[in-house]
């Protein structure tokens, strides 16, 4: 069970605690040597992602960390596991509003990480992030 997770929403000046005990974040997929592809720029060293890498209203897949970061408000952060709760599978997309996983057909909600369809029996599991100026890290 995570603790201290948080929200971070740039309309409220910073991390907030999440509803619902969890904190998600857009997720996406970071290069192998932290270039961030939006920016062109480095990322910092233990950052997940450039807030740029994670779309409005989508989300990014952090490879090789089992992480989604989904951005479901201008401006708003929230990460997952990227492990699917029915089998274990790696999700593979973040669209129309959920977290897809390959393997049967589940969706989450990038909001919450609830189940939008199944056959997942549980939603993802919240991970802590926070945002620093144009990075996200996890924590």
């Amino acid at each position: 069970m995570l603790t201290g997770c948080t929200t971070h929403d740039a309309s409220n000046g910073g991390s907030t605690p999440a509803a619902g005990g969890t904190a998600a974040s857009a997720g996406g997929s970071a290069s192998a040597t932290g270039e961030s592809a939006a920016t062109g720029s480095a990322l910092p060293a233990g950052a997940l992602a450039a807030t740029a890498q994670v779309p409005d209203g989508g989300g990014k897949i952090v490879d090789g960390k089992n992480i989604v970061i989904t951005q479901p408000h201008s401006g708003s952060f929230r990460a997952f596991t990227a492990i699917c709760t029915h089998e274990g599978c790696i999700v593979s997309s973040v669209s129309n509003g959920t977290i897809n996983c390959p393997c049967h057909g589940s969706k989450f909600s990038i909001k919450d990480g609830s189940v939008v369809h199944g056959p997942a029996p549980s939603p993802l599991a919240a991970i802590a992030i926070k945002v620093e100026g144009t990075s996200i890290f996890q924590g």
